[in-house]
């Protein structure tokens, strides 16, 4: 028999449904975000409303009586409750609609909302009764918002076009305030009162109005999706990404966050920090920065990646106690890092590993300066930092050891060049953590070092930035000590910066285009190497024989060059000095793709051969060269 559906549907009357809200019987999961519709969506919410027009269902997750808090929770903004109220039900889709409608319906404040212009303002919202009457308007027009003391202003605020500031002015204009739609009998009796004597016809028009837009407020229902209180976090978690297509998506460090929440932790000041401390996000993005940059290569490290490598030591460390328990191997538990993982992983073990996993990212952070990985653009993997984070957490103080970073070195390469973590990460993590400490102590290489081979048919494909061995080449050619073609220069970090490098053309693009050459052969990462900005200028499009020739001769800004200091720089970069000189293409770019794949093969410690494939599907898309955003006066000199 299959499972019985964990949710039950059935429609709830929207003024229960708003009471509820105010009396905190519905209440918000912590992980829910603030408040932010516009004045025009609540007018399009309301209009619809008031034509008992559908505005989709809500989802809940019903609370069990007296249990603990799984999720911390706040109440609906605006919602005047005491703390301790209890929720019958954590409102998961619908936030938006049920407190723009608490605020406009149900509350007698002002309601702060955004103009279109994304200006924060405070508004009352009416109905003016004569649009909402007439059948040719358009209904979204009879929805009135006015500045908090209820004056429309113009001319600088001299001129007052629509006063509603009392009562009787309201019943004169005709504009019925929302916040009465579920309790009009007060207002009702004020404006017949006020146009008994006046006007009896224009009193007569509030039976109309009331029977054709109030009552359909009084009668609108909403389907209303209520999962059950056992629902696994996993599924909250699932259920709300698929509903919650309006916002932010939601990912596992919210619910995390509720969670520990709940147990009175704040997660997310630990992450963005509070009380003019900064936060683990802060801390990360500038640690090893150069004076250059805004951030440094951890810039764009998340919360669930950090979750992740705590959840991988947690697993670890879980694991070798129950090694140490006498566990046999198949009743061991399973070392994670997928999304259920990190929604189980205790308070306690989050708090135990979370400094060891910040120094592990911090040290991540070095090795890749050391290996020339500067910006974040150049990262080849953002997601293999996870295990790495969480490896150099385990092997603690051994980084300091030149013979564990060597190793290190291999693994990170044999990772990047065996494109491994492109796909179905997760898993790899979970070997990497297992595999790699073990490895420096002695025991067999890990999965990534005898998997991580590089296709050498790879090399005539990799011609931008999206791919990751694209990226390791780059880096790769610097670590071997490339050295600049007009200043001599290694890329350390600080030439790096103040001489803006980057990987361009060795046969310029426009050379190469009057030869007829395809851009799917010169635009590959054979035909490229890292440059500064200065030099790539000198290059200027033309054969490398003249650009070199200028090189050699020097200019007003540039002293000469030795022609065999020249060819010592040009042959650190992995190429025959000859056949550049020569304006050999084929024969440059057999040579330098040999080359290539030698310093690969010692990067990795995998011999690298080459065997005949199948031409690549699919038509190449030109690109020009990725680089450095200049300083103005620079990009106009450049152009």
């Amino acid at each position: 028999m299959g499972k019985q559906a964990a949710f039950k549907t059935n429609p709830v009357s929207l003024e229960e449904l708003l009471r509820h809200c105010g009396s905190g019987k519905i209440q918000l999961p912590d992980f829910q975000r603030s408040w932010v519709w516009d004045e025009e969506r609540i007018k399009g919410l309301i209009a619809s409303i008031s034509q008992a027009f559908p505005v989709g269902a809500l989802m809940t997750l019903e609370v069990k009586p007296g249990a603990a808090d799984t999720f911390a929770r706040r109440p609906i903004q605006g919602a005047d409750i005491v703390a301790t109220a209890a929720p019958d039900q954590l409102l998961l889709d619908g936030q938006q609609r049920m407190t723009s409608l608490y605020q406009t319906c149900l509350r007698r404040e002002v309601v702060q909302t955004v103009t279109p212009r994304l200006k924060l303002v405070k508004r009352w919202f009416y109905i003016d009764i004569r649009k909402a009457m007439n059948p040719s308007e358009d209904r979204e027009n009879a929805i009135v918002s006015v500045p908090e003391d209820r004056r429309v202003k113009s001319d600088f605020d001299r001129k007052i076009e629509l006063d509603l500031s009392t009562p009787e002015l309201e019943y004169q204009n005709l504009m019925f305030p929302l916040n009465q739609v579920f309790d009009w009998d007060e207002w009702q009796d004020g404006f017949n009162e006020y146009w008994l004597e006046k006007d009896p016809e224009t009193r007569r028009l509030f039976k109309p109005f009331k029977d054709e837009v109030l009552q359909n407020f009084k009668a609108y229902q909403l389907p209303v999706i209520a999962l059950g209180p056992d629902t696994s976090h996993e599924a909250v978690c699932l259920v709300f990404e698929k509903v919650n297509t309006g916002g932010k998506p939601l990912d596992a460090f919210e619910l995390v966050t509720a969670m520990y929440a709940a147990r009175g932790h704040r997660l997310r000041d630990d992450w963005l920090g509070a009380d003019g401390q900064a936060g683990l996000q802060t801390r990360l993005q500038l640690y090893g920065r150069a004076a250059e940059q805004k951030f440094g290569v951890l810039e764009k490290v998340a919360a669930t990646d950090v979750l992740q490598a705590i959840a991988l030591l947690h697993g670890v460390e879980k694991r070798a106690a129950e090694i140490a328990a006498g566990r046999k191997e198949s009743e061991l538990s399973a070392v994670r890092a997928t999304r259920q993982s990190l929604l189980d992983l205790p308070l306690e073990a989050y708090l135990k590993h979370r400094g060891a996993v910040e120094e592990g990212f911090k040290t991540a952070a070095r090795f890749l300066r050391q290996n020339h990985i500067y910006r974040v653009i150049d990262l080849p993997y953002q997601g293999q930092l996870v295990p790495f984070a969480a490896i150099l957490a385990i092997i603690g103080p051994k980084f300091d050891h030149a013979a564990v970073r060597d190793r290190l070195a291999r693994w990170f390469w044999c990772g990047i060049f065996g494109e491994l973590y492109g796909s179905a990460i997760e898993s790899r993590f979970a070997k990497d953590v297992l595999e790699v400490p073990a490895w420096l102590d002695g025991g067999p290489e890990p999965s990534t070092i005898t998997e991580g081979r590089f296709r050498p048919e790879r090399l005539r494909t990799l011609r931008t930035r999206l791919s990751a061995a694209y990226k390791g080449i780059h880096a790769l050619l610097m670590a071997e000590g490339a050295i600049d073609f007009r200043s001599g220069q290694p890329y350390g970090q600080t030439v790096f910066f103040d001489e803006y490098v980057d990987i361009h053309h060795i046969f310029p693009q426009d050379w190469c285009k009057k030869q007829k050459i395809e851009p799917k052969v010169f635009d590959t990462v054979v035909n490229k190497t890292p440059l500064s900005y200065k030099t790539n200028r000198i290059l200027g499009g033309v054969a490398p024989s003249e650009y070199l020739s200028r090189l050699e001769m020097g200019g007003k800004d540039t002293p000469p060059i030795a022609p065999d200091a020249l060819d010592e720089y040009l042959a650190s970069h992995a190429m025959d000095p000859a056949l550049l000189r020569a304006d050999e293409f084929e024969g440059f770019m057999a040579d330098r793709e040999a080359r290539l794949l030698a310093m690969i093969a010692k990067a990795t410690g995998h011999p690298v051969i080459k065997a005949g494939v199948a031409p690549e599907e699919g038509e190449d898309i030109p690109q020009d060269d990725e680089g450095f955003d200049l300083p103005d006066a620079q990009a106009e000199e450049a152009a």
